[in-house]
């Protein structure tokens, strides 16, 4: 798996074979969209990840917002991805360090929906915003950090749940991450986004 584009999981076209039904008659608003991860404070879904060179894997994903987010990676992947405390790391068991690689969250484009208060209206945040079937297409980036690259981000109404969100790096590479059903949960264990705490289990 390409570690850099961990965060591109679950593509545009893989979810058409899942969401059937008319069309809408327009796309769900912005209002309603922020509306929606404003209210989603802890949520976990199975999730199948297509990497911009084809590979695909799958796991656990676990979100509570804001700024916490881990991937667990089924066999054979030996991969564990966490955000949190402003951070992400990315685990590599296969590695020879036991530390991970490490970088901002700000520097990714799934910050911009695990941020405390979601507005997608603000201005430049929005760059695509249409209908597609049964599907509505919202196209956001950072306007201060164009560079970060984009978050193509799939969803369905009534109600509103996020099926799949396509990540673009600013060199153009794509991570598609297809979502199973994003159930709302409990509070989970903050040792679960705890970066420092896993790198001392791990003896680094």
């Amino acid at each position: 798996m390409n570690r850099r584009h961990f965060l591109a999981t679950a593509g545009a076209a893989a979810i058409a074979a899942v969401i059937g039904g008319p069309a809408a008659a327009a796309p769900l608003s912005l209002s309603e969209i922020s509306s929606y991860f404003n209210g989603l404070q802890t949520a976990q879904s199975d999730f199948t990840q297509i990497n911009n060179d084809g590979t695909i894997a799958t796991g656990t994903l676990v979100i509570q917002r804001p700024g916490r987010m881990r991937f667990d990676y089924n066999p054979p992947e030996e991969t564990l991805v966490m955000a949190g405390g402003g951070q992400v790391a990315i685990f590599d068991a296969r590695s020879n360090s036991k530390r991970p690689e490490q970088y901002p969250l700000s520097q990714t484009p799934l910050n911009l929906i695990l941020e405390r208060n979601v507005d997608l209206g603000r201005r430049g945040m929005v760059v695509g915003h249409r209908q597609d079937g049964a599907k509505t297409i919202v196209v956001a980036q950072d306007p201060e950090r164009p560079e970060n690259g984009k978050i193509d981000l799939v969803f369905t109404g009534n109600p509103v749940q996020l099926r799949q969100w396509v990540v673009t790096d600013g060199s153009g590479s794509q991570t598609t991450v297809i979502l199973g059903d994003l159930r709302r949960t409990g509070t989970p264990p903050s040792r679960l986004f705890n970066i420092t705490g896993e790198i001392q289990r791990r003896g680094g």
